[in-house]
């Protein structure tokens, strides 16, 4: 068997730990699979530990770790976005293959770090930085290499999906399930990243950039949380046949050439109504699913757990035996090159296009209005003649018995339409006198 490859594991919480339990437990198939033994010889910790292995130096000095002629593979795991860039950055100079699971880092800073790392001939793999143990990035960059995608829509955030999960399945307010996902450990303390489509904007612009190979453009996600979304919501969209997901879209769009109708590319991550009986409606918990729609092969769902230990080693592993491999490559050729690998945004750096990113305002999607009014004669007949006059088609109409002082909630479904469109219809509606409250508004795709 040839040379041992040398790991540096940086950060050793639950998953650097869940890292190297997957070593320990699958050592004879990581052999086999890539013909090398892969052993870890050094870990960046802030404080040593007696439960580590003799064998394996622990440093403190994330930097020398990062640069030590004792490592081959640099994994990171501290998270962040300053020190952790600071180390990649380090052992990308001093020709180390990276590998990492920080989506923050990489949907900010990635255009930056993947250009050094071409130029000094190493590879930083990532694909545990979106949805977990799913392998979508390998999926998307090697199994769909052939295909032309038009569109994505993923789960992408674990926590988000279990509040949904929740509120509709047992009927619990948002604060009550938010409060039990962060006493299981599924959000932080504080759960900003999550709730509000932080987390789930980093990682669709990563997938963004491969679906399409456009340049990261992280803040130019539009971004919408779920803490506004209410059971009122929730029981309505299941009443219509739908149900309330936070997702991630990134859509190719070839446009009229007119206003905001443009050609472009739409990344938003938003709540969402989407039919019960698609797949991705059935995706419940704390599961990610990211479905994909290609040509010529259509559409094709990716499921599984999006965190965790286990779920996050196997895809830092994965990364791992791709680049033992590229290395085996290297020895054999005696070139000091990436051997074999798929470009790191999936299609060649020079060949990225500049196709613009839409604004908001361009988005077009269907749409769940909520409008409270008073019970009187001629309201809905005013709603819909202000959505006529705006060109939006309505798709089905909800009245529910009136309650409050005489107000009556009126729930409309449309079809597709450019947000611009639909921001004045709102705003000329909402100055009815008539109307008691602002229209609540949640996106609509039938994911078609």
């Amino acid at each position: 068997m040839s040379k041992s490859i040398k790991l540096a594991i940086l950060g050793l919480g639950t998953v650097g730990t869940g890292v190297v339990n997957l070593i320990n437990d699958n050592l004879d198939e990581l052999k086999r699979r890539s013909g090398r033994d892969i052993v870890i010889t050094e870990v960046g910790i802030r404080r040593q530990r007696d439960d580590i292995n003799p064998n394996i130096m622990q440093n403190s000095d994330l930097m020398a770790t990062a640069a030590s002629d004792n490592v081959d593979i640099v994994i990171e795991l501290i998270g962040g976005t300053t020190l952790a860039k600071d180390v990649i950055m380090h052992a990308i100079k001093n020709g180390k293959h990276v590998v990492t699971a920080n989506k923050a880092l990489l949907a900010e800073h990635g255009n930056e770090i993947f250009a050094f790392a071409e130029q000094h001939n190493v590879h930083v793999a990532y694909e545990a930085a979106v949805a977990g143990g799913i392998p979508i990035i390998k999926v998307m960059r090697e199994g769909l290499a052939a295909n032309k995608i038009d569109w994505l829509a993923g789960i992408i955030n674990g926590t988000g999906n279990f509040i949904m999960t929740e509120m509709r399945d047992k009927g619990r307010p948002f604060a009550d399930v938010l409060n039990e996902a962060q006493a299981l450990g599924y959000a932080e303390a504080d759960p900003t990243f999550d709730v509000e489509g932080i987390d789930a904007a980093h990682k669709l612009a990563l997938l963004a950039s491969i679906a399409f190979g456009i340049p990261l453009q992280f803040d130019k996600v539009y971004c919408e949380g779920i803490t506004g979304i209410t059971l009122q919501d929730v029981n309505y969209a299941e009443e219509l046949g739908y149900r309330i997901k936070h997702l991630g879209f990134a859509v190719r769009r070839a446009g009229n050439g007119s206003g905001d109708d443009s050609a472009g590319i739409e990344l938003r991550v938003h709540p969402t109504l989407i039919p019960q009986n698609a797949l991705l409606a059935n995706v419940n918990g704390v599961k990610n699913a990211v479905l994909v729609n290609s040509h010529p092969l259509g559409q094709t769902l990716y499921c599984g757990d999006g965190a965790g230990a286990g779920a996050t080693a196997s895809a830092v592993m994965a990364d791992v035996m791709d680049l033992v491999r590229v290395l085996g490559c290297k020895d054999a050729d005696k070139q000091n090159s990436n051997g074999h690998h798929v470009p790191h945004l999936a299609f060649i750096p020079e060949k990225l296009s500049d196709t613009p990113i839409l604004r908001a305002e361009q988005m077009i999607t269907g749409y769940y209005l909520r409008v409270h009014a008073y019970d009187s004669p001629g309201v809905l007949a005013d709603i819909t003649r202000i959505l006529s006059d705006a060109g939006i088609n309505i798709d089905a109409i909800l009245q529910k018995p009136a309650h409050k002082l005489g107000q009556v909630p009126v729930i409309i479904l449309t079809l597709p339409v450019v947000e611009s469109q639909m921001n004045l219809a709102i705003e000329k509606i909402e100055k009815l006198d008539t109307i008691t409250d602002k229209v609540v508004r949640i996106r609509l795709d039938e994911l078609a």
